[in-house]
């Protein structure tokens, strides 16, 4: 998917309109019906407030990425990022153990 596809999609997950965006980003809303079309593309400072504005990652906007990240989640995972190693350490240990739970529960609930 695009950068203009998911910026359409996001928009409108959110309940958005182009004005709404516009504001918020400090443009008007044709520019944001530019970058939705795909016949202009934002600079990476503009990408990355839309990535704000949103709530999502720009490496979701940008397709690098297909997890839609949320704002609280990044933050989560900044956070764990400023732990010292041992502390990451237990955290990873603690999130592999439940998602090896969750997926064993899936495979048993087939």
């Amino acid at each position: 998917m695009s950068f203009a596809e998911r910026l359409l999609e996001v928009r409108k997950k959110r309940g958005m309109s182009q004005e709404d965006v516009a504001k918020k980003l400090g443009t008007q809303s044709p520019a944001i019906g530019r970058y939705e079309r795909g016949v202009a593309k934002p600079t990476i400072e503009v990408a990355a407030k839309l990535s704000d504005i949103l709530g999502v990652s720009l490496d979701y906007l940008v397709g690098k990425t297909d997890s839609e990240l949320d704002a609280l989640t990044l933050k989560r995972i900044q956070d764990v990022d400023t732990l010292s190693d041992e502390d990451k350490k237990t955290v990873y240990s603690l999130i592999d153990a439940f998602l090896n739970n969750t997926k064993f529960q899936n495979i048993l609930n087939r």
